[in-house]
Parts: C-alpha cells; sequence; structure tokens
C-alpha cells in the first residue's frame, strides 16, 4: 500500500512539475523518468534484503527501458521527478531528497575509488538542469538550482544557484519561491560579470593616470614617477573589494563614476557568490 501510495505522489508531482502532461493515463504509458523511479523502488528493497544480484539485474533491464541508470544502493527520497530522463546516471552512494527535480543528461557521480560515501546528496527542492554534473561526496542544500550543463565539484549552500564549468555557487538575495523552481534562464554570468566589472575598472585608473600625466608639477618638485605612484596606490587601495581589504574601507565620494556594471561582483566565503551581486 505504500508503494501505491508512493505512486500517488509522484503523478501529482508530475502535474505539479511539468505543463505538458494532460491526463494520468498518459503519464502512466509514456514518462520514462517515473518507470525508472518505480523499478528503483521495487530493485532498493530488493538491495536492503541482500538480494544484490537480483537488484543490480533489475536496475540494469529499467536502463535498457527508460536510459535512465539509477543503481539500487541509492536513496530517494519522495515526489523525485526525472522529466525526460534519457542519459541519467545517479551512482550507488547518491541520496536525493523530497521534491527533486532533474533534467534529462544529469549525472551524479562519483569521485573516488575507495568504497564508502562517494556520490553527491541532494536536499529537498532541489532542481538540476539538464547535462548538469555533480562530483563526489558533496552536498548541495535544500532549495538550490543547478544550471544546465554545470559541473559542481564543492558543497552548495542552501537557497544558491550554480553555474558554469567549474560551478560557480551564487548564495541567493532573494527567497526561492514556493513552486518548483524551474527558472532555468535566470542563471547570473558570474565571472562574466567580474571581468567587465574589471575592464571597466581599468580604464577609470587609465582615465586616472592620464589626468594626472598632463597635471602641472608643482615648483621645486623633481620626483614625478613617485609621485604618481603614490597617487595611484592610494587611489587603488581605497577599493573595497580588492584583497587585503576585507570590504571596510570604502573609497570616497569623488572616486565613484557612473557605471554600467555597477560595484565589482566579489566571492565571499569560500569561493561562493552573494546573491546582492546579481539580484537574483
Amino acid at each position: 500500500m505504500k508503494f501505491f501510495s508512493l505512486m500517488k505522489e509522484d503523478i501529482r508531482s508530475v502535474f505539479e512539475r511539468d505543463p505538458a502532461a494532460r491526463s494520468t493515463l498518459e503519464i502512466l504509458l509514456s514518462y520514462p523518468g517515473l518507470h525508472a523511479v518505480w523499478g528503483h523502488r521495487i530493485a532498493h528493497g530488493l538491495w536492503n534484503h541482500g538480494f544484490k544480484l537480483l537488484a543490480r539485474w533489475l536496475s540494469h533491464l529499467m536502463r535498457f527501458l527508460t536510459g535512465i541508470e539509477i543503481h539500487p544502493g541509492a536513496k530517494i527520497g519522495r515526489r523525485f521527478f526525472i522529466d525526460h530522463g534519457m542519459g541519467v546516471v545517479i551512482g550507488e552512494t547518491a541520496e536525493i531528497g523530497d521534491d527533486v527535480t532533474l533534467y534529462h543528461g544529469v549525472t551524479l557521480g562519483g569521485t573516488s575509488l575507495q568504497k564508502g560515501k562517494r556520490h553527491p546528496t541532494l536536499e529537498d527542492n532541489v532542481v538540476v538542469g539538464a547535462g548538469a554534473k555533480i562530483l563526489g561526496a558533496i552536498t548541495v542544500g535544500a532549495g538550490s538550482r543547478i544550471g544546465a550543463n554545470a559541473v559542481v565539484v564543492k558543497p552548495v549552500p542552501p537557497n544558491s544557484v550554480v553555474v558554469g564549468v567549474p560551478g560557480q555557487v551564487v548564495v541567493r538575495s532573494q527567497p526561492r519561491p514556493a513552486s518548483p523552481d524551474l527558472n532555468h534562464n535566470v542563471m547570473p554570468d558570474a565571472i562574466g560579470n567580474t571581468v567587465a566589472a574589471l575592464v571597466e575598472r581599468v580604464e577609470q585608473l587609465e582615465t586616472l593616470l592620464n589626468d594626472l600625466v598632463r597635471t602641472p608639477m608643482p615648483a621645486g618638485s623633481s620626483d614625478r614617477l613617485a609621485r604618481l605612484e603614490s597617487d595611484l596606490r592610494i587611489h587603488i587601495l581605497q577599493h573595497p573589494h580588492l584583497p587585503g581589504n576585507g570590504g571596510q574601507k570604502k573609497p570616497p565620494p569623488e572616486a565613484h563614476t557612473d557605471s554600467t556594471h555597477g560595484h565589482l561582483p566579489h566571492q565571499i566565503r569560500e569561493g561562493v557568490w552573494s546573491g546582492e551581486d546579481f539580484s537574483i
């Protein structure tokens, strides 16, 4: 009875997350992601009761039928939905929480030959975009969204967005929507924004340098290069986001200019970016 109750939950979750779903019969007949999850639940039960070979054979059969490979040892929570599904691989020690959504081509892979925990843990309400790879015994925090084709190799805090190769982790400044977070088009370009801001900063420094070069030297001054170097050093050290400044010093008002890119996006703890830099 518990198995059939889980099946009903799974069917309801498809209606919630896939606008293409039109009827229960259509879901039962044409959603390989659901078939793979149901097959895994049977295989996982066999695995836990010691029927390892039979469980692996059933997993292999479901892979042949659906194009989705889920090791029978993987632990999967309730209302897990794999949309489209072809090419999904979930390793033996992977753990998946409730209300998680995966798209096609996703890999939850291991990075070690040692036995024990070597695959990712996805907490509740995580959405993983098409083609993303999450590798190693890392945890993706609840409510996070992994962008398509991202390669995630380090832990992800809750309520984050990950984009790029290797994955850049952005802690969101806005709350996660109550419904499944499927806004895959809202993806911050952390590296691109930073490079653009750095280019703009260099242009500002070049303008300052040109102004200093054109400024007449006071009478009796002979060390022009030393004066320019001192002025530039003071101007650079006033920037709050440079390494070593700790974000504590603020540039004077005259140091700010109209900027298309705003302040410089910067990483905070352990390579994690701030969502305030990207308004997500």
